[in-house]
């Protein structure tokens, strides 16, 4: 059975993927190495059509807070747009895609947070879908727009949602690509290797900030789920990050391996 690899993408390719052709090609690539999964953000493209509304955002710790009046833009933009975007890039690059929701056919049960509005965090799941998909030779592309116990729509934040669907899955990867090499010390080095402990005592000191938090923790979260490899870093060295070699981006460590005790 090939290795089933989640890649996450964010940042440049999400918002301008005309200019990044050579991760459409990586992932086309992977494709016909293992089952891949993506799944993608798109902060950019909500922010600016946010803005066109004069609806104004505001984030904590690297969550965007997301009232009722803000929900069904954000989930235009993302399961829309963003969505169908990326799909037909993938398509082209020789990749049978399909888009589908992060809750989808029971990928990923959804909780709210309290406190931020129409947000939600991953609470278990259940990946048949993704091997249903991959059964008939198909790519899912997966958006971050979640649904509560009552169908309600959850904005995701897309880095959970890729740790979820990785743990939903049992990925043997997951990969968080960015517009930076990977997790950077105060000196603006790339960190080679992380675990819990020094997330938390970077994140505290603030070195880890804004976006990077959430996308820190979901690796150790998915880590933690399904004992999955992780490792966050730039989305030019994507076929290095999806192939595991070693040396590129940050690899974020589990605290102990699946099954020992304590």
């Amino acid at each position: 059975m090939s290795t089933l690899v989640v890649v996450k993408v964010s940042g440049r390719p999400v918002d301008d993927p005309g200019a990044c052709a050579g991760l459409w090609s990586a992932l086309a690539s992977a494709a016909e190495q293992a089952r891949l999964v993506v799944v993608h953000g798109g902060g950019v493209a909500v922010d600016r059509r946010l803005a066109q509304l004069g609806l104004v955002s505001e984030r904590r710790d690297g969550l965007r807070v997301t009232p009722d009046e803000h929900i069904g833009v954000v989930t235009g933009v993302l399961a829309g747009e963003v969505n169908r975007r990326l799909v037909g890039v993938l398509s082209a690059a020789g990749v049978d895609a399909v888009g589908i929701g992060v809750s989808d056919a029971g990928l990923c049960a959804c909780e709210p947070i309290a406190g931020l509005g129409r947000v939600g965090r991953v609470a278990g799941g259940d990946g048949r879908v993704i091997a249903a998909l991959h059964g008939a030779g198909i790519v899912p592309v997966v958006h971050s727009i979640g649904a509560d116990a009552d169908g309600g729509e959850l904005n995701v934040n897309a880095d959970d949602a890729a740790a979820g669907v990785a743990a939903a899955a049992s990925a043997d990867r997951l990969v968080l690509l960015t517009d930076v090499a990977g997790v950077l010390d105060a000196d603006g080095n790339t960190i080679d290797e992380l675990d819990a402990a020094r997330v938390d005592g970077l994140i505290a000191s603030g070195v880890i900030a804004g976006g990077m938090c959430p996308k820190a923790r979901a690796a150790l979260g998915a880590g933690e789920a399904c004992g999955a490899e992780v490792v966050i870093g730039s989305w030019h060295d994507a076929a290095a990050l999806i192939g595991g070699a070693e040396g590129t981006g940050t690899r974020v460590r589990r605290r102990r391996p699946i099954g020992a005790a304590g």
